[in-house]
């Protein structure tokens, strides 16, 4: 129990706050309702980074990944958003979501070929590489939670100016709000989430999407309570996603992220083809 259960829970808490908050948070800042860390590239360049440091530096202890997560989500989450932004008009949902599409799709691609062309290094990442929370790093509380709280903080900080950004840039600068620091202060926040996540569990996705979206249904469109609801409901689905994984097969389980993933194909099917998602 004490051992096993209690420490698995815990990092399934961890990982599920930190992926609904930082999911929230890019819906937000880029009025993107598909917007989340795996479908913008940001878990696939937390991974990339992550398997290009167990392969060059050898570094394999959650103290040492979570920095090379973090510089890899901070490059992804950059490199998408500028992407985005490039054409009249500034950054647009649509591009962004094609960005971080194409983004993830080569940085995943290099991420396999690292680890399928050097063994050692695939034989560290198999298991994290799926998305699990099955082995409980020892460092985890030392390595994750000072990222995971000042992201949270971060985020929180930000939610009522990103009330503002919901009206139009504009109109969020006429109501006094900073409107590239609102910005500059979210892309620090999810990127600090996501790398915390990712380096602890593997790249989880569909977390950060589903989870903004049903409590966006409950709490309308205020981010103060979607922050809020979503850290509390993703440890949910993280944590029912787990049970599912250990029980659904009768000898092994299956990571979080496949089981996330089962259910997280169809809600994107679903609301690409919705015109107004979730009131975005």
């Amino acid at each position: 129990m004490w051992d096993l259960r209690v420490p698995r829970t815990v990092l399934g808490v961890i990982v599920g706050s930190t992926l609904g908050v930082a999911g929230a948070i890019m819906q937000a800042f880029t009025r993107n309702p598909l917007a989340d860390p795996g479908i913008l590239g940001v878990n696939a360049g937390a991974a990339f980074a992550v398997a290009a440091g167990a392969a060059a530096f050898g570094v394999t202890s959650l103290s040492g990944t979570i920095w090379f997560a973090f510089v890899g989500a901070m490059v992804a989450t950059v490199a998408v958003y500028l992407i985005g932004s490039v054409g009249p008009g500034g950054p647009d949902p649509l591009r962004i979501t094609l960005a971080g599409v194409a983004v993830g799709a080569f940085l995943g691609g290099v991420t396999s070929g690292i680890t399928l062309l050097l063994p050692a290094v695939f034989d560290r990442m198999r298991g994290w590489n799926a998305g699990s929370i099955a082995s409980v790093p020892s460092d985890l509380f030392a390595g994750v939670v000072p990222f995971a709280v000042l992201g949270l903080v971060l985020a929180f900080a930000v939610a009522k100016p990103l009330n503002a950004i919901a009206l139009g840039d504009d109109l969020a600068v006429a109501l006094g709000s900073r409107v590239v620091t609102t910005r500059v202060v979210s892309i620090v926040s999810a990127t600090l989430l996501c790398a915390a996540a990712t380096a602890a569990a593997g790249p989880i996705g569909f977390v950060g999407l589903m989870v903004p979206h049903a409590v966006r249904w409950f709490t309308g469109p205020d981010q103060r309570w979607i922050l809020l609801g979503s850290a509390v409901t993703a440890p949910v689905l993280v944590l029912a996603s787990d049970i599912v994984g250990r029980l659904v097969l009768h000898s092994g389980e299956l990571p979080v992220g496949i089981v996330t993933a089962f259910v997280g194909a169809p809600v994107l099917i679903a609301l690409a083809r919705r015109r107004r998602a979730s009131g975005l």
